[in-house]
């Protein structure tokens, strides 16, 4: 499981992981949130509306979600299971809110919090996105100032300030966590 501030670079790094390791799954998560130019629904997320979401809440669909700065996301917990099931890694991109639903609901569940060189560095990716506002932006720095706090109960802590070395750190930890008599793991 990669968790992070908003703008550390998870999916730039998970996808790096993925283009080396393609037996690795990553779950889709699923959002209330509007996508942005490049993201395309069912690959990046699935977009649906906030009453599809109460639904999919209502039946337990979720491995874990939250509320996350003015939309919620949510891990369909079915897919995760299956690829689990089936013996493969299954990687979650998620943030802290549901990193901890993780950490409480599954065990055994290895924790990577992806930080960045710095806070200036963060606001420089997030001002470069082009998509917020400048009040979503102070409020995304905010929650990112607060979740630089929590990443001390992570088991892994990787710095990405190179996307190269941050992604075969990553690597690492996957494969550390992989023993011959246990099942696959999801980090």
């Amino acid at each position: 499981m990669i968790s992070g501030p908003s703008g550390v670079g998870k999916g730039t790094v998970v996808r790096r992981v993925l283009e080396r390791h393609p037996e690795i799954r990553l779950s889709v998560s699923v959002t209330t949130r509007r996508p942005r130019p490049f993201e395309r629904d069912g690959v990046d997320y699935r977009f649906v509306t906030d009453e599809r979401f109460d639904e999919l809440v209502a039946s337990g669909a979720f491995l874990e979600w939250a509320h996350v700065v003015g939309h919620r996301s949510g891990t369909p917990a079915a897919p995760v299971e299956r690829d689990l099931a089936a013996g493969h890694d299954v990687v979650l991109e998620i943030d802290v809110q549901g990193a901890r639903q993780v950490r409480n609901r599954v065990p055994g569940a290895v924790l990577v919090f992806l930080a960045p060189p710095s806070m200036a560095e963060l606001e420089r990716r997030l001002r470069s996105r082009g998509t917020e506002s400048e009040d979503r932006l102070r409020v995304r720095l905010a929650t990112a100032e607060a979740e630089m706090r929590e990443r001390g109960w992570f088991d892994h802590v990787v710095v990405n300030d190179r996307v190269d070395r941050a992604a075969a750190e990553v690597e690492a930890i996957i494969q550390a966590s992989r023993t011959p008599t246990e099942g696959p793991t999801h980090p």
